[in-house]
């Protein structure tokens, strides 16, 4: 499914690395940039909360297979998956305008794909 402007899912704009410990392509938008956040702290957060992905789902009331396509950053959430995996958890995932500009300047970058 197409995002705001043609926007490809997270890993499309993947240039090195395996995620989620990669560096984006320098063409990458912001909302690649953004994936990669929220993917790195949901994962993060699971693990420090033992949580499995069909733990989760269960407890958010989401897909189990929507919860590892987040996380392998094969798609951008909605918001209503967004906030029952917040809510869930009890932890904002959602990182935040300024926080994904900050990323997208400070992330090692490399040209094409």
């Amino acid at each position: 499914m197409p995002r705001s402007n043609n926007d490809k899912p997270p890993l499309f704009y993947v240039a090195d690395g395996t995620w989620p410990e990669v560096t984006l392509a320098s063409d990458a938008p912001l909302s690649a940039h953004c994936g990669l956040l929220l993917a790195r702290d949901l994962r993060r957060t699971m693990r420090s909360r033992d949580l499995s992905l069909r733990g989760l789902a269960e407890v958010a009331c989401v897909a189990h297979s929507t919860v590892a396509r987040v996380v392998n950053g094969d798609v951008l959430p909605d918001i209503g998956t967004l906030t029952r995996l917040e809510d869930a958890l009890d932890h904002q995932l959602w990182p935040g305008p300024s926080a994904v500009r900050s990323a997208a300047v400070s992330m090692p970058r490399t040209v094409g794909r």
